[in-house]
C-alpha cells in the first residue's frame, strides 16, 4: 500500500497512512509476542522487501511493461478549403450542442452551430470557417 501511495496514488493519503500503519503492526506484534530475535529478523525483511519493491518500481523498464505503446492516431478537424467552403450543405450525424458532428461532401467533420441546437439526420449549411472550426446553420426550407 505504501508503494501504491508513492506511485500510483497522488498525495500523502489514507493508503499510504494505512500501509505504514499496517506495517508497523506487524512488527510491534512480531516483537511483542515472538520476542526480540524475531521482531528484529520481521523488522529487517520489512525495510529489505520496502526498498527492493521501491527500487524495483522505479526502474524505468517496470514502467515500459506496464505503458500503454499504442500510438494515438486520433485527428483534429483538417479542413481542406478546397472541400468545405461556406455554402456548402450536409447533414448532421449527431445532434449539435452546439458542438457536434456532421457529414458534408461524404465526410465526417466536427461543426459548431451558430445559435440554437441542431438534431440529428438535420439538413445543414456552412457558414463560415475559422481556422479548424467549422460554423453551420440549420438549412432554411
Amino acid at each position: 500500500m505504501v508503494l501504491l501511495e508513492i506511485l500510483v496514488i497522488p498525495g500523502g493519503g489514507f493508503a499510504g497512512i494505512l500501509g505504514f500503519a499496517l506495517m508497523a503492526v506487524g512488527v510491534f506484534l512480531t516483537f511483542s509476542r515472538e520476542g526480540t530475535q524475531a521482531g528484529l529478523f520481521v523488522m529487517g525483511g520489512t525495510i529489505v522487501l520496502n526498498v527492493s519493491a521501491l527500487v524495483l518500481a522505479l526502474r524505468s523498464k517496470t514502467w515500459d511493461r506496464a505503458m500503454l505503446k499504442k500510438e494515438v492516431d486520433g485527428r483534429v478537424n483538417t479542413i481542406d478549403g478546397d472541400l468545405v467552403k461556406p455554402g456548402d450543405q450536409g447533414v448532421t450525424v449527431s445532434r449539435c450542442a452546439p458542438i457536434g458532428k456532421a457529414m458534408i461532401h461524404d465526410e465526417f467533420y466536427e461543426v459548431h452551430a451558430r445559435s440554437a441546437f441542431i438534431d440529428e439526420n438535420t439538413e445543414i449549411e456552412v457558414i463560415r470557417i475559422e481556422g479548424n472550426k467549422i460554423f453551420i446553420k440549420q438549412k432554411n426550407h
